[in-house]
């Protein structure tokens, strides 16, 4: 996996744990969950999720855009790239959510001062509202890689080839070539200058 899709993943991991986080409040807590989740040292958590969710469904929508922008530059539906196993994703997505929500969790308990629960208890918890989450991100990340990779990688040569300058057409230019003024002159015979005199027979009549 290389370093953009690593950051791809922990991205995903991230919102995932955040929405694993109110999965997992939810269940525990039913109808008090909205209460427990907004006071005490869970306050900043209502503000947080909101606006991690929000630029998620940014970036999904982001997504949707760079794959059907590069179907129609292209014409025609971009192949899918080569991406990780579903079971390896949900894997590493789901180990990643849990680290997050148990450092949350114990970091929220030192700051207010209390005890923390019990490791089975977080652990517990913490698998029943990330692990559906990680599903759901392991489809998502796979769809990443495999769809969204290649358009914008399309759009991107769709777009440099735009801008790139096109060589001027080669332009036939057509000159007719002109006859030399001696030439033109010798080609038309002048009439002679010399001044004719009278005729022999007329100068012998005279003299006589």
């Amino acid at each position: 996996m290389n370093g953009r899709r690593a950051a791809a993943g922990f991205v995903v991991a991230v919102l995932g744990s955040q929405a694993g986080h109110l999965l997992a409040y939810q269940v525990r807590f039913a109808g008090a969950a909205q209460v427990v989740q907004s006071s005490g040292p869970h306050s900043y958590f209502p503000a947080l999720a909101k606006t991690l969710l929000g630029f998620g469904g940014m970036g999904l929508l982001a997504c949707l855009f760079m794959v059907g922008l590069a179907r129609v530059l292209a014409g025609r539906r971009q192949p899918a790239a080569e991406t990780p196993s579903l079971l390896s994703l949900l894997a590493a997505l789901f180990t990643l959510q849990l680290a997050l929500f148990l450092g949350q969790e114990l970091l929220e308990a030192r700051l207010a001062g209390i005890a923390n629960g019990s490791g089975f208890d977080l652990v517990l918890w913490g698998t029943i509202g990330q692990l559906p989450a990680a599903a759901a991100g392991a489809v998502a990340l796979r769809w990443l890689f495999a769809r969204v990779g290649p358009s914008v990688a399309c759009v991107i040569a769709a777009l440099t080839s735009a801008v790139q300058p096109a060589l001027p057409a080669p332009v036939l230019v057509i000159t007719r070539r002109l006859a030399s003024a001696p030439a033109f002159v010798s080609d038309w015979p002048l009439p002679s200058l010399t001044r004719r005199g009278p005729p022999s027979s007329f100068l012998l009549r005279t003299q006589s």
